[in-house]
């Protein structure tokens, strides 16, 4: 049996354990709130390296990818700087892997084709394969990192521009505490109704669900979620506000959606290299297992 774990700065009202099988190994998979505490977080990483087969990194990256650019933040990797032995994933290889055809294989699941081909990313940084399946799709799509992130009410359109503005803030941005950046502990629980505008863009709103959650509005009629890391807590409140369709890029274990970087450490534990592992070795791993996007019918049309 493997044993991976999830040490994330988010609500440890979130927390979860399971164990499943995946293929022909048992893994158990467990995530540790740790509601914000940069130092308890720290604590449990080197306490638990070489106990564990492998480590998620939750509420804060390590790096943001965009297409083949890494760029680093600082207070996600000063997190692992304890650890030695046990690798470490942010996620970042699956959320490529997996999301870059998410949209292609969601739609067809659906009543009828997305009419509306507009939609809308909080923040699309460190979602690019996401973004990139809904460009494909023909949908005119606003990102809205600038916002969400730093608090500027400037919204940016089209995949060069994304690429173009992480090449210039991302070097500053990275050197930034992840209190400024995102969602952590009891914030995580919260809901404050803001930028209903371009939540209203279109039929679509896309990228991690804690910045989704943070300030979604009362009314998500006839909207696609398209996300991860999702609750039945959640499911349930996006199904009250009218939410057509739940699409997840990680499959639910037990009612819940794991973020990508739990679900990549339990591939890396999967492979047994002792290692992360390539785009390609996750590319490989995901097709042998067969794993997929889940759509959710909450309140189809």
């Amino acid at each position: 049996m493997k044993h991976v774990v999830s040490i994330s700065l988010g609500s440890s009202s979130r927390d979860k354990k399971v164990t499943f099988q995946l293929g022909d190994e048992t893994i158990t998979m467990e995530r540790i709130g740790c509601n914000g505490d940069e130092k308890k977080a720290r604590a449990l990483f080197t306490e638990m390296d070489g106990k564990v087969d492998a480590f998620g990194v939750g509420g804060v990256e390590l790096y943001v990818r965009v297409v083949d650019k890494n760029y680093p933040l600082r207070s996600g990797i000063n997190l692992v700087k304890g650890v030695k032995q046990t690798p470490c994933t942010d996620g970042r290889g699956l959320k490529l892997t997996m999301e870059r055809n998410i949209f292609q294989i969601a739609e067809p699941q659906f009543r009828q084709p997305v009419s509306l081909r507009r939609g809308m990313m909080p923040v699309a940084a460190d979602r690019y394969g996401m973004a990139e399946s809904l460009d494909r799709a023909g949908f005119d799509m606003v990102f809205c990192d600038l916002m969400f992130g730093l608090g500027l009410p400037i919204p940016v359109k089209g995949l060069a521009r994304l690429r173009f503005l992480a090449a210039l803030l991302m070097p500053v941005v990275g050197l930034m505490p992840v209190s400024m950046l995102y969602p952590t502990g009891q914030n995580q629980d919260e809901n404050i109704p803001k930028y209903e505008k371009w939540f209203n863009y279109g039929s679509v709103i896309a990228g991690d669900f804690q910045y989704i959650r943070r300030h979604m509005p009362q009314d998500l009629s006839g909207k696609v979620i398209m996300t991860n890391t999702t609750t039945q807590n959640d499911v349930d409140l996006m199904q009250s506000r009218g939410l057509s369709y739940l699409v997840t890029s990680t499959p639910p274990l037990e009612g819940r959606s794991f973020g990508a970087n739990v679900l990549e450490a339990a591939l890396i534990a999967y492979a047994d290299k002792g290692r992360t592992l390539t785009d390609a070795e996750l590319s490989a791993l995901v097709k042998e297992l067969d794993l997929k996007p889940t759509v959710q019918a909450l309140n189809p049309d």
